[in-house]
């Protein structure tokens, strides 16, 4: 990948404020918001012994990936494409791949630095414990942004404008929101639906981080979901996606 495409894109990046507040901001700001709730900071029974804001952590940190995967990247890379952009790099040495690529990198980090955010504020302003098994959760983690990077990818490659990925990405926006426990946290999901909700992609990433939080291992089974989606998304994205 070309280091400066790289840096342009990054550049680019920081001066989206839209972007910032959304991917890096909000997620955490929400569990602020929700914190702040007295209830919230209560141990319940039906969550397991755990407090709302606890249970909400995970949450935060997929929101974060979500929001970029699918309502930023999409529209930014059909854009390139409307405007003929990718077509007009096709002409020099830099590839349109490079741009891409510098693309996912820039929207993973942000997702990445979304997640620390959220469970850094978390620990210090609400004392959520941090993750038992670090290891898990953080292979959980990278597992997760890559299946949402996959995901966004696929709704780049079934869009041929900007108002098209916007439609599509809302679309499949609010039910990755509910899988990943926006709405309904998945430990307090009857258990029928947390098993279904299990081999969504963000419904096994919320699994797998509530696991790795626990101290147990995230579960090789929710692990196994996070990589086939990522390799059947990229696959599709793959072979849908046009540069014109």
């Amino acid at each position: 990948m070309n280091t400066a495409v790289l840096r342009t894109e990054l550049r680019l990046f920081r001066r989206e404020p839209g972007a910032l507040f959304w991917i890096l901001a909000f997620p955490t700001l929400l569990l602020v918001i929700l914190g702040s709730i007295p209830s919230f900071r209560r141990h319940h029974a039906d969550l397991g012994g755990l407090r709302t804001v606890d249970v909400y952590v995970p949450v935060a940190v997929l929101l974060g990936m979500i929001v970029g995967a699918l309502q930023s990247m999409p529209q930014n890379i059909t854009g390139y494409r409307e405007r003929g952009i990718l077509r007009r790099m096709s002409t020099t040495p830099v590839r349109p791949s490079a741009l891409l690529s510098a693309q996912m990198l820039v929207y993973g980090a942000a997702a990445l630095v979304s997640a620390l955010c959220a469970l850094a504020v978390g620990r210090l302003a609400f004392d959520v414990r941090l993750p038992e098994q670090p290891y898990g959760y953080l292979i959980a983690l990278l597992l997760a942004i890559l299946a949402a990077l996959a995901l966004g990818a696929v709704v780049s490659a079934l869009s041929r404008t900007t108002k098209i990925a916007g439609a599509i990405g809302s679309a499949v926006f609010f039910p990755m929101m509910f899988c990943a426990g926006v709405w309904l946290p998945v430990q307090a999901m009857p258990d029928g639906l947390a098993r279904v909700i299990g081999y969504t992609p963000f419904g096994a990433a919320a699994q797998a981080l509530n696991r790795a939080a626990a101290g147990d291992w995230p579960g090789w089974a929710h692990l196994a979901v996070l990589v086939a989606w990522t390799v059947l998304l990229t696959a599709g994205a793959s072979r849908w996606f046009r540069w014109e």
